[in-house]
């Protein structure tokens, strides 16, 4: 029981009153003499007695009314809540991610969840809601229902613990309100753990909602899986939690449909042949009812941009012709008594192919080239400058290069998750592909730089420190028969795209996003993505005659985007919503200690409204007193 009033309380040492009254209120007898004393002194114990008993319960029944009457005015109520007059602080975490798409039994969870925190919340209640992309501190429904019924799904989620941390920090810091902490969420499993600690400071309440059926088939991933001189095959991975038979898949450019098919649960893949150097601006796309926002995966294929490469020969460069061909690279060679260093700046990829040495005019102009972003490949000579290379190998980071060693070695080790060959060269990691032969090598520390490929003592054969690239041999074909082997091919190609990062398919909203446009800007333009009316200004830098584009959590939606400068297009640049929301499997809240746990908002409320609750007592103590003073009449008037 507790007391709107519990200073009245102190009233009650007014019941001593009576008590003292009645304890010392001493009465003295009128003597009379009679003739029979005997007859009378019995008389007058069972009169003592009756009136002894009679003021007892006089006295009991007037301390009840008295007690009664101050009890009343102390407004005495039960609650479940010892707290309740104490001021509160209330935090609502509203996960408005993609997986709060799923429908619920009353409709779509999010929309159902904002319509219930507007239902159950008082007006006039001050209360901070958090969501994955917007925060509202000390605010009411009141004025915030227009922004929570037009609340948009966010592609970028809180993990539960920054939601959690993020939610205390909207606290004050006054340690005498009740704080509480509500997250309504349908609590997807994450790659993080969700902890929560016990905290006597704030409660936790738990809010999960749950979708009627957690399925869902999706758009996954999209690559190119052939390509040839006339067409390029594009597959798409449908990825689903239930069966599927004969499941529609499509195929548009420019939201013009080309081409459809099927796929099953057995063959997930929806493969799609188109003409290779065509514009594409393209989706995939199925029909899904549960989850939406991963039925259409964007993608988009510019026309080819052409890497500039620069030769620099002291050697035979046909293998290097072969290489770079005139369809995707623009190559250009150079005998090293004939560089035009001018040219150098305008280069994406320059090859010092074994030169005898190396002017210290080119170790300073490729200084310059390489923090432009440019790319470097240095393959030595028999015969070089020993005291030049190794005063341009410390420059760039690495050891110096000690005598030629003619013991012959074979290339045996292969770094499969370094970024040339990372993706798309090799389909499994091989043991036993034809080793190569190097007659005679340069011997270096393996430590001062990414050991790419390696002898069959661990020496490196090529190695990489920033933007250099370093062989330890000579390639002609009197010192080694690498040039023999396939393993060439992806070796020089890819170091080339390293120095002309060219946009992808598509790209991930929330990932971190790096790409290369080939342009040249004029001192203060800038390059913007546009697609409709949303134009973002991204991050970029500027390198030689290429802009390096960084994104993270921009742009919002996904699509395909315009790349311009001012009213310039210069190419297409897409970008869909991260996947891991079409995964619909979800935690299990009941592992969680000193938390309260409901599947629905208004569950929550009803229980928050039952816990306190007042339930007033004070008018039952006025019927008390009444029904004392009524017996107080009664043993006045028949207890004789």
């Amino acid at each position: 029981m507790q007391f709107k009033h519990p200073e009245l309380l102190y009233a009650l040492f007014l019941l001593l009153i009576p008590i003292i009254v009645h304890l010392f209120q001493l009465r003295k007898f009128q003597k009379e003499n009679f003739t029979n004393v005997a007859f009378l002194k019995e008389v007058t114990l069972q009169t003592r007695k009756s009136s002894q008993i009679k003021k007892w319960l006089i006295l009991f029944t007037r301390l009840g009314i008295l007690a009664s009457i101050i009890f009343a005015f102390t407004q005495p109520y039960f609650s479940k809540n010892e707290r309740l007059n104490t001021n509160k602080e209330t935090v609502i975490y509203l996960d408005n991610s993609f997986s709060m798409q799923t429908k619920g039994e009353k409709g779509v969870l999010l929309k159902r969840a904002v319509q219930e925190l507007i239902e159950n919340v008082p007006e006039t209640e001050t209360v901070s809601i958090l969501t994955n992309n917007d925060a509202y501190r000390n605010t009411s429904i009141k004025t915030i229902t227009n922004d929570l019924v037009e609340l948009k799904f966010s592609p970028n989620q809180l993990t539960y613990n920054a939601a959690l941390l993020k939610s205390k920090k909207l606290f004050s810091k006054d340690l005498s309100t009740m704080k509480r902490i509500i997250m309504i969420s349908d609590f997807q499993q994450k790659k993080e753990n969700f902890t929560i600690e016990n905290d006597s400071t704030y409660s936790i309440n738990l809010v999960q909602l749950n979708p009627v059926k957690a399925s869902n088939i999706v758009v996954d991933t999209l690559y190119i899986s052939k390509k040839s001189t006339n067409n390029i095959e594009l597959t798409a991975e449908i990825v689903s939690n239930e069966d599927m038979e004969n499941f529609p898949v499509a195929y548009y450019n420019d939201n013009n449909l080309v081409s459809k098919t099927a796929v099953s649960s057995n063959e997930n893949k929806a493969v799609f042949t188109i003409p290779s150097n065509t514009i594409i601006n393209g989706k995939i796309t199925i029909n899904d009812p549960y989850l939406q926002f991963d039925n259409t995966l964007f993608f988009n294929i510019n026309e080819n941009e052409k890497i500039n490469v620069l030769a620099i020969n002291e050697a035979d460069d046909s293998f290097l012709k072969r290489l770079y061909t005139q369809n995707e690279y623009n190559y250009t060679a150079f005998k090293s008594s004939a560089v035009d260093y001018n040219s150098i700046d305008k280069q994406n990829l320059v090859v010092l192919n074994e030169l005898q040495t190396i002017p210290s005019s080119l170790r300073t102009t490729l200084n310059a080239f390489t923090k432009k972003g440019g790319v470097i490949i240095v393959i030595p000579s028999i015969n070089c400058n020993m005291q030049a290379y190794n005063r341009f190998l410390n420059h760039f980071g690495f050891s110096s290069f000690k005598a030629l060693n003619k013991n012959e070695k074979r290339l045996t080790k292969i770094n499969y998750t370094h970024p040339i060959y990372k993706e798309g060269v090799f389909e499994k990691q091989i043991n036993n592909f034809q080793y190569p032969k190097i007659k005679s090598y340069y011997e270096h520390d393996k430590n001062s730089g990414s050991n790419i490929l390696q002898y069959e003592d661990g020496k490196p054969f090529l190695s990489q420190r920033n933007n250099t690239y370093l062989f330890s041999a000579a390639l002609n074909d009197s010192n080694t028969d690498f040039k023999d082997i396939n393993l060439i091919v992806p070796t020089f190609i890819n170091i080339a795209k390293q120095s002309l990062n060219s946009t992808n398919l598509y790209y991930t909203i929330g990932n971190s996003n790096t790409y290369d446009v080939s342009v040249m800007l004029q001192q203060d333009d800038i390059l913007m993505l546009e697609k409709g009316k949303q134009n973002i200004i991204p991050e970029q830098n500027y390198y030689n005659n290429k802009i390096s584009i960084t994104t993270n959590e921009t742009p919002e939606n996904a699509g395909v985007y315009n790349i311009k400068n001012k009213t310039k297009h210069i190419e297409k640049v897409s970008y869909n919503y991260n996947r891991l929301e079409s995964n619909l499997n979800y935690l299990d809240l009941s592992i969680y200690k000193n938390v309260t746990i409901n599947n629905s908002v208004n569950k929550l409320f009803d229980t928050l409204k039952s816990d306190n609750a007042i339930y007033v007592i004070w008018k039952w103590f006025i019927i008390f007193a009444l029904l004392l003073l009524i017996i107080e009449m009664l043993i006045l008037k028949y207890l004789k």
